[in-house]
C-alpha cells in the first residue's frame, strides 16, 4: 500500500507540473489597433497647427506610439516619423488624452497603441 501511495503522490505532482506548465502567466501590456484605442478615448485634445508650420507650408502625418495605463492614462508617447515641429504640437495635445481602462481576462492591463495625426492645409 505505500508503494500504491507513493506512486499515486508522484502522479498528482507530475499532473500539477503539466497544468503549471500550460497556464499562461497574466499579460502585462497587450497591442490593440488604433481603432480599438479610438474608441476607448473619452477625452480629446485636437493637435493646435502650428504656425510655424503653417508659415513654412509643412504639412503631414505625425505617427506616434502610446503606452496607456490600467487606468486609462498615457504613460509612454514616441514618435515614430514626422516633422519636429508637427510632432511636438501632436505630443503636448496627445499627452491630455484620457482612455476606458481596456479590460482582459475581467482586469485592466495596460495597452501599447500607435496614433496618427495628420496636418494639412
Amino acid at each position: 500500500m505505500t508503494k500504491w501511495r507513493f506512486q499515486a503522490a508522484l502522479t498528482l505532482l507530475a499532473l500539477v507540473a503539466i497544468a503549471a506548465a500550460q497556464t499562461d502567466p497574466p499579460a502585462k501590456r497587450v497591442r490593440v489597433s488604433s481603432g480599438v484605442a479610438n474608441g476607448l478615448r473619452t477625452h480629446n485634445v485636437t493637435p493646435k497647427y502650428p504656425t510655424e508650420a503653417r508659415e513654412k507650408g509643412i504639412q503631414g502625418d505625425v505617427l506616434l506610439t502610446a503606452t496607456i495605463d490600467e487606468k486609462g492614462k498615457i504613460v509612454d508617447l514616441k514618435v515614430l516619423k514626422g516633422d519636429p515641429i508637427l510632432a511636438k504640437a501632436s505630443v503636448d495635445a496627445i499627452k491630455q488624452w484620457k482612455y476606458k481602462p481596456y479590460i482582459l481576462n475581467g482586469e485592466p492591463v495596460e495597452v501599447e497603441t500607435t496614433i496618427k495625426i495628420q496636418f494639412h492645409m
